[in-house]
C-alpha cells in the first residue's frame, strides 16, 4: 500500500464509512487535518482526547490555513477556505456549584449560533465537551439578534429584552454579557463578540454602531451591523423559568422552598452551577450533533475511548456523592450528558477518520503516511558550537527548512544565532507563502509547538 502526503492526503468520502490513517508524527497530524478540510466541501469536526490536544490543534491550523487572528466578523466567517470554530468546556467539574466565566460561555454561543451558516470549515472539540447536553437550536437562533444602522430601535423595550436574555446593567461595559445606557447611547459588549459596541441614537433610530476599547471607552471603527446572542444557554424570561419549574416538580421529590436552585430561578437570577440543570428549561435538551450537517466529516485523534470512560466513571462518582442532599437535588448523569455508546452511535451515521501519531499495522486498515518525526535539533549552550545539530543538519541539505518564531523578537534572537554559523534564512509571512517560494530555508512567526519532517515532499519545521 503507497504511502499518504500529508499535504495532499487522499479520503474516501462515504456517510458510515471509517478510515484510520497512521505515522503522523509531530504537526504532520494537523496538516493532514487542515488540507483534509480544504478538500472536504462542508464542515469537518475535529474530536480530540482532551482540551489541551484541542488547544494546540486549533494553534497549528491557524498557521497551516493562514488565519493570524480568531475574529469573530462576519467577513471572517465569508473568506476563502475552511473557517475555524472551537466549541470549549465549561471547566468546571461534573455537579459543581460553579459556573464557568462569560467568555467562555460567549465563545460556545458563537460558535453554536455561526455553525448553520458556515458552507466549509472546521470544529474542534474534545471529546469531554461533546458529551454535554445543550440548548436546542431553535432557543439559540430565536433569541439572537441583528442590529444596523438606520434601523428602528426602541431603548426602553432593547433594555428590557436583554436582561430578560440575562445581560447585566452596569454603568461601564467591561465584560461579555454587559450592557449601559448613558442618554441617547447604549453600551454593549454582546456574546460571541471579541469586542464590544457603542450604539448611537437619533430618536429612535440607529445613527451609528461603533466599537470601542473596553479599558479607555473610546470608540474605535464604525460597523453597519452586529449581531446581539442571548446571554446565557438557557431561557430566563417567563416562558422560560415557567418551563424549568414544571420541569423541576416532574423530576424532584423535594420541598422547592428549601431549594436556592429553585427559588434563584424563579426569581430571574442564575446561580452558580446551573449549567448542570439545563435540560429543565426546555421540552427536550439537544447535542452537538443536532446543530451539524449531516454531511460532515469527523476526524478523530488520541485515546478519547479513555477520556470519555474517565468522564463518565467521574460524572457518576459526584452524582452518586452528592445526590443525597435534598436542598440540592440532582438530575441523573443521563439527563444531563450523553451516554459513551450514544456518542459512538452518532458517530456511525457519519464518515469518520482516525488519525494516529505512530505508525500503525497496514494489515489491520491502517493507511500510513510518508512523515518522519523532526531530529533533535537542541542548542547545546556549552558545546564549542552551540548549533552544531542545527548545522549538520543544514548541511546534509535532505529538505527544505522552516524555522518558527513565537514573536518577531524571538526571530530577531533566531537569526542572530544562525548568523553564528552563516545561515541567512529567508523571511516569509505564513506557511503558504514559504512553499509557494523557492528558498531552501525560510524563517516565519508561528508558535509551533511540534517539529515536523516530511519525506516526500522534503519539508522540515523547526
Amino acid at each position: 500500500m503507497s504511502l499518504l502526503n500529508p499535504l495532499d492526503p487522499e479520503f474516501r468520502y462515504q456517510p458510515g464509512n471509517k478510515q484510520h490513517w497512521g505515522n503522523l508524527s509531530g504537526n504532520a497530524l494537523s496538516l493532514a487535518m487542515a488540507k483534509t478540510a480544504q478538500k472536504h466541501p462542508s464542515l469537518t469536526l475535529i474530536v480530540t482526547a482532551s482540551t489541551a490536544a484541542a488547544n494546540r490543534i486549533e494553534q497549528d491550523l491557524y498557521f497551516f490555513l493562514d488565519r493570524t487572528t480568531k475574529d469573530d466578523t462576519q467577513q471572517h466567517l465569508n473568506q476563502q477556505g475552511p473557517n475555524i470554530l472551537t466549541f470549549p468546556d465549561w471547566e468546571t467539574l461534573p455537579y459543581d456549584t460553579f459556573s464557568a466565566h462569560q467568555d467562555i460561555i460567549s465563545q460556545r454561543l458563537h460558535s453554536l449560533y455561526h455553525l448553520p451558516q458556515i458552507k466549509q470549515g472546521l470544529l474542534i472539540v474534545p471529546i469531554t465537551t461533546l458529551m454535554h447536553r445543550l440548548a436546542p437550536k431553535s432557543y439559540i437562533h430565536s433569541n439572537s439578534l441583528v442590529l444596523s444602522v438606520k434601523q428602528s430601535f426602541n431603548l426602553d423595550h432593547m433594555r428590557s429584552s436583554l436582561e430578560a436574555a440575562g445581560y447585566r446593567c452596569v454603568e461601564s461595559v467591561y465584560e461579555h454579557g454587559e450592557f449601559a445606557v448613558r442618554g441617547s447611547i447604549m453600551d454593549i459588549f454582546p456574546m460571541g463578540s471579541v469586542v464590544p459596541y457603542r450604539i448611537e441614537l437619533f430618536d429612535d433610530e440607529i445613527e451609528t454602531l461603533r466599537t470601542f476599547d473596553p479599558e479607555t471607552q473610546r470608540t474605535v471603527t464604525e460597523v453597519e451591523e452586529i449581531c446581539l446572542l442571548p446571554a446565557k444557554e438557557f431561557p430566563l424570561d417567563d416562558k422560560g423559568i415557567a418551563t424549568f419549574r414544571q420541569n423541576w416538580h416532574d423530576n424532584f421529590n423535594v420541598d422547592y422552598r428549601r431549594c436556592p436552585i429553585y427559588q434563584d430561578i424563579s426569581n430571574g437570577i442564575a446561580p452558580a452551577g446551573i449549567e448542570y440543570y439545563l435540560p429543565l428549561f426546555f421540552g427536550q435538551a439537544s447535542t452537538l450533533f443536532d446543530y451539524l450537517p449531516t454531511d460532515t466529516l469527523i476526524l478523530t485523534t488520541g485515546d478519547i475511548n479513555n477520556s470519555a470512560q474517565q468522564l463518565w466513571n467521574e460524572i457518576n462518582d459526584r452524582y452518586e456523592d452528592r445526590r443525597v442532599n435534598p436542598e440540592y437535588p440532582l438530575l441523573p448523569p443521563h439527563h444531563v450528558f450523553l451516554p459513551i455508546e450514544e456518542i459512538f452511535r452518532h458517530f456511525k451515521q457519519y464518515c469518520r477518520i482516525d488519525l494516529c501519531s505512530s505508525k500503525q499495522d497496514e494489515k489491520a486498515g491502517y493507511q500510513n503516511f510518508n512523515c518522519t518525526q523532526t531530529p533533535d535539533l537542541a542548542i547545546e549552550a556549552r558545546q564549542e558550537n552551540p548549533l552544531d545539530k542545527i548545522e549538520s543538519f543544514l548541511i546534509s541539505g535532505t529538505s527544505r527548512v522552516l524555522f518558527c518564531a513565537e514573536s518577531a523578537g524571538r526571530r530577531e534572537t533566531m537569526l542572530e544565532l544562525l548568523e553564528r554559523i552563516n545561515v541567512a534564512p529567508t523571511a516569509c509571512g505564513s506557511w503558504h507563502e514559504f512553499l509557494d517560494s523557492d528558498c531552501t530555508i525560510g524563517i516565519t512567526i508561528a508558535a509551533i509547538e511540534k517539529g515536523l519532517a516530511l519525506v516526500e515532499p522534503q519539508l522540515t519545521l523547526i
